[in-house]
């Protein structure tokens, strides 16, 4: 079973914790963590993109020059796309991105995401991870303390406010709980920092 070193908010080892093979022993999948990331990465397009097709552009009502006889193309209107000023051809319209993946399939991203972070060595487990006060400069004291100077994911079994307002100022620190973990975040993180409690809700949820 893999095992990782237990700290305190203070970045004192306090003691040692097995992980559920089951959970941060497999073999990474990483096709699938691709394909959760892809999926991840398009469901926060807001797909708001829009152009203006020939129809939508202003003006361009009246024929510009009679069909025949001028030397010059055959022309319709000033809005069509070979005009400057024109409609756009074929352009961007809003539409969703959105798509979703089988529950198989994000169930073993996910636990692709935590072995591969408990292989490399990056999941840190705090055992009581609370602040008693909302304070950024113990926080990012408390971050030193556990040597997570990069990018860093915080999670907490449930929300902590404290901790959630006391980290959200600090450059590539991201809070979240462990319900709504996702791959991306996981991935994303160079450290993985997480309360003990949360370690056990993760395991009971996907062991």
């Amino acid at each position: 079973m893999p095992t990782v070193a237990v700290f305190d908010m203070t970045g004192k080892k306090t003691g040692e914790m097995e992980l559920n093979e089951a959970v941060f022993g497999i073999e990474p999948n990483m096709a699938v963590v691709h394909a959760a990331v892809k999926n991840y990465l398009a469901n926060q397009r807001q797909g708001t993109q829009s152009t203006l097709t020939r129809a939508e552009v202003r003006g361009g009502g009246i024929k510009p020059w009679r069909q025949k006889g001028t030397g010059r193309a055959r022309q319709g209107s000033i809005r069509s796309p070979q005009w400057t000023h024109g409609g756009i051809a074929l352009g961007p319209k809003p539409r969703s991105y959105n798509y979703s993946l089988t529950k198989k399939t994000k169930r073993l991203a996910m636990l692709s995401a935590l072995s591969a972070k408990a292989a490399a060595g990056e999941i840190i487990v705090i055992d009581g991870l609370d602040m008693g006060e909302i304070k950024t400069k113990s926080f990012a004291g408390f971050l030193k303390s556990v040597e997570a100077t990069g990018k860093s994911l915080v999670v907490t079994p449930e929300v902590r406010t404290n901790v959630v307002k006391s980290a959200a100022n600090i450059p590539g620190v991201r809070t979240t709980i462990a319900s709504t973990l996702n791959v991306y975040e996981i991935l994303n993180a160079d450290k993985f920092i997480i309360d003990k409690a949360a370690v056990e809700k993760l395991q009971e949820v996907y062991a």
